[in-house]
């Protein structure tokens, strides 16, 4: 992503430039992902353009909260995306100018509103799988039967299903954290075949010159033949190869997520649902049909890798063990 913004201030040609390739690299250096890099880019283009391009160095409390209070009221953004602007720039700040600024830690954040999950039924899950077919079908069902988040699902390495145990483990998944959660017994043929087909690809990627995956931090230089390895390849590969946008090379990256976004829609189309749905729903879900079957709390917590238990627990207020389960006295005989 180049961002060719020429700043004011201070005065010197391609400033700009050179500022959004330090934001860059030391986002690189503390490993965020290639999305959150993409996101606090372009909040800090945002907030320079709409202070007439000068440099966030003469900027200060002033500016930065007439951004956010423009979000909020002339946008009318969300609270979470008025939060993200704000810990982009944070970041640009702190970790890249090296400026401390106390009235940082004091804009107030918009509090995020309280909201239960959208679930799904059994059967509508069983009538939302059986509109998808292919890729789509295994992935969704996957989602749904693991409880994996979406980009943990795409991002799963072939070394990482361990098809003797049944069970599937996340690296690096949201905090940080690795965890193990269970490979459904329905999914194992399917995912085999996917499997082979990544090999299959791999092995014409290998013929063709290429074929070295993206190793998160400094794996490559630690293993330097570990990328081109099968076990380091993508479950769900894209069908083409692609330039990383981190260093430049040719390889192949993981099935893309819109295209996965597009399909389930459609399938939700087709099979009359009216729910607001999306690959996170299918997690939801699986959260909750774990809970009504009679697993604990705990248990869940660690499938789904919630750091805190009240995370979880949500879950609990969407059983019908609550409102749900209770008579009305309308309804008593």
């Amino acid at each position: 992503m180049r961002l060719g913004l020429r700043i004011r201030e201070p005065a010197g040609g391609g400033e700009g430039v050179r500022l959004f390739d330090e934001v860059r690299r030391v986002l690189r250096t503390k490993h965020y992902s290639i999305r959150t890099e993409v996101v606090y880019l372009g909040w800090i283009r945002r907030f320079i353009l709409a202070n007439d391009r000068r440099h966030p160095r003469v900027m200060g409390v002033v500016e930065v909260e007439r951004f956010l209070s423009s979000l909020a009221v002339d946008g009318q953004v969300s609270a979470s995306t008025q939060n993200q602007a704000l810990s982009a720039l944070l970041f640009l700040y702190k970790e890249v100018l090296g400026i401390d600024l106390p009235w940082m830690e004091g804009v107030t954040r918009a509090k995020r509103p309280r909201r239960l999950p959208t679930v799904l039924a059994r059967g509508e899950v069983q009538d939302l799988l059986a509109q998808l077919d292919g890729r789509s079908w295994l992935l969704c069902s996957l989602l749904y039967g693991t409880g994996l988040r979406l980009m943990e699902c795409l991002r799963l390495r072939v070394k990482d299903v361990d098809f003797a145990r049944n069970e599937i483990t996340v690296r690096n998944g949201k905090g940080g954290k690795d965890r193990r959660t269970v490979l459904p017994k329905a999914l194992v043929e399917p995912l085999q075949r996917e499997v082979e087909r990544a090999r299959t690809l791999h092995a014409a990627d290998l013929q063709a010159g290429f074929g070295a995956a993206h190793l998160p931090d400094a794996l490559a230089r630690k293993y330097p033949n570990a990328e081109r390895e099968f076990g380091w390849q993508y479950v769900f590969p894209s069908p083409k190869r692609s330039i990383d946008p981190r260093d430049q090379v040719e390889r192949r990256h993981h099935f893309d997520d819109g295209t996965l976004s597009r399909a389930l829609k459609a399938a939700c189309q087709r099979a009359g649902i009216v729910k607001p749905v999306s690959a996170h729903t299918l997690r939801h879900s699986f959260a909750t049909h774990m809970i009504e079957a009679g697993y604990d709390i705990r248990t869940v917590q660690e499938l789904l890798g919630h750091k805190d238990v009240a995370t979880t627990q949500i879950y609990t207020h969407v059983l019908n063990r609550g409102a749900g389960g209770v008579v009305s006295p309308l309804d008593r005989p």
